[in-house]
């Protein structure tokens, strides 16, 4: 009897060291990717402050590090810097889900029927041509100065690359896998829901991905239209008071959080396509 207690007991320690050694190599896994991320931008900013210090650029064009570093923890310490962060993130949520929900309905039509095709398509196309600053003047004449014209500034960035991903997505839908379906007997619904939607579900997602990348854009074109908070705002004071750490304080925080956002989307695709037999890269 004994015999097999210690028997047992030596099983269950091997399983332990076993599951020990296995979390350890996936939290490896997991970090790798991030050092090997960081080296870029360290051995950049590294170089940018020696540079700046030996006087190879000039101070009043491109501040140390250090200096712009100072600039955001005095926002910090007066408060400010987290209204101007939360503002921003809130107006390029908003016009993000407007603009989703536009174009996922919008996108939906034209990949489904050749006659939605017909009659919406050629205008999108046509507006998808005119620059985001060309907007400015009309939303503000239309909407004023306010939070309105600002979030349907970055809905109208977000709606054009996510439509495009939708309608190609339902578009390139093999031609077989609906076939096989029909053969089954799924009726229409049924047949978007099992084998249409999964099937542009990663062109979706990766048009969601490019529509949040342009709504960070628009937002700065957004907030030039009288903003008193937010990042787009601070880029305006700096170039005001002459001040490029300001606006570099800026820059860097829109690509910090943007960077954040898009993190998100990127982890829930993995999760949400986790089924597919992909590329593996070396």
């Amino acid at each position: 009897m004994a015999k097999h207690e210690g028997e047992l007991t030596s099983v269950l320690d091997t399983e332990k060291t076993m599951e020990k050694k296995n979390d350890r190599a996936q939290t490896k896994r997991n970090f790798h990717p991030f050092i090997l991320g960081s080296i870029l931008p360290v051995v950049l900013i590294l170089s940018w402050e020696v540079f700046s210090r030996l006087g190879v650029f000039p101070a009043y064009q491109l501040p140390t590090p250090t200096t712009i570093l100072g600039t955001i923890r005095e926002m910090v310490e007066d408060g400010t810097l987290w209204g101007h962060i939360g503002i921003t993130t809130y107006r390029v949520f908003v016009g993000f889900v407007l603009g989703t929900i536009a174009a996922v309905i919008l996108g939906s039509l034209v990949g489904f029927y050749k006659k939605a095709e017909h009659l919406f398509d050629p205008l999108i196309q046509a507006f998808r041509s005119i620059p985001s600053l060309a907007w400015v003047p009309l939303f503000i004449l239309w909407m004023g100065i306010g939070e309105p014209s600002k979030v349907t500034m970055i809905a109208v960035g977000v709606f054009f690359p996510v439509y495009l991903n939708v309608v190609s997505g339902i578009v390139g839908v093999d031609r077989k896998l609906i076939e096989v379906g029909q053969m089954y007997g799924l009726k229409p619904l049924q047949l978007v829901r099992r084998v249409i939607l999964p099937a542009s579900l990663p062109s979706f997602l990766v048009g969601l991905r490019s529509g949040l990348g342009l709504g960070w854009m628009f937002v700065v074109a957004a907030e030039l239209m009288g903003a008193s908070q937010g990042l787009g705002y601070l880029l305006v004071l700096g170039q005001n008071t002459l001040s490029p750490e300001t606006i570099i304080a800026s820059i860097i925080l829109f690509a910090i959080t943007g960077k954040l956002t898009d993190w998100i989307l990127k982890t829930i695709e993995t999760r949400t396509l986790h089924w597919q037999d992909g590329f593996v890269k070396s």
